[in-house]
C-alpha cells in the first residue's frame, strides 16, 4: 500500500458505536435502544459532502436511531447490521468506481480491521482498541462520539485545500 495521502480521499467510511457515538448502548425500560450523536461530527459530515466527498456508514448493529441520523445527514450509503464489513467495503468501492486508496475509514474496534487494513487512510479514534491503533496512519486526539469525526474531516479538507472554503460557507451567511 502506498503512503497514506489524505488529499486523495473521496470516500469517508464510518463505524457508529465508538466512532459516531461514545460506544454506549442505552436501553430504556421498554428495551428501546437510543444513541447519542455529537452535533459537530454531523456538521463536519455535511462539510465533507458539500466539498464533494462521499460518506458511508458501515456498522454491525442495526437500529432506527442510526437510520434516522443518516437520513438527517443525507448519508445514502448506510450499511447497518453488517457482519462482514470488508465485503460491504468492496461492494461500495465498486458502486462508486473508487480504489481502496481513495477511501478513509474511521474505526475503533476489531470488526473495523478488514477495512482499516485495506483503505488508503485508516484512522483510529483516541480510545480505540490497541489493534486498531496499530494499523492507523492517524489517531484522533478526541474520543469517539466527542468530535473525532469532526477532527478527521478537518484533516481531510485541509489536505485538499478545501478547509477555508468549507468554513466560508458558514461565515458568508452572516
Amino acid at each position: 500500500m502506498p503512503t497514506p495521502d489524505p488529499a486523495r480521499i473521496q470516500l469517508l467510511c464510518l463505524d457508529v458505536d465508538g466512532v459516531l457515538t461514545d460506544g454506549s448502548i442505552l436501553l430504556d425500560d421498554q428495551g428501546t435502544e437510543t444513541k447519542r450523536f455529537f452535533v459537530r461530527d454531523g456538521t463536519a459530515i455535511r462539510m465533507w459532502q458539500r466539498a464533494g466527498g462521499e460518506v458511508a456508514i458501515i456498522t454491525g448493529r442495526k437500529g432506527a436511531a442510526v437510520q434516522k441520523r443518516a437520513a438527517e445527514l443525507g448519508i445514502v450509503h448506510l450499511h447497518d447490521g453488517v457482519s462482514r464489513k470488508g465485503e460491504v467495503f468492496d461492494e461500495l468501492l465498486n458502486t462508486l468506481h473508487l480504489d481502496a486508496s481513495q477511501a478513509a475509514m474511521v474505526g475503533d474496534d476489531l470488526p473495523d480491521l478488514p477495512i482499516l487494513t485495506r483503505c488508503g487512510y485508516p484512522v483510529a479514534v483516541r480510545d480505540a482498541a490497541p489493534e486498531v491503533i496499530d494499523v492507523a496512519c492517524h489517531v484522533t486526539s478526541l474520543p469517539g462520539g466527542r468530535g473525532a469525526v469532526r477532527e478527521v474531516v478537518e484533516r481531510l479538507l485541509r489536505a485538499r485545500g478545501a478547509w477555508e472554503a468549507s468554513v466560508n460557507f458558514y461565515t458568508d451567511q452572516a
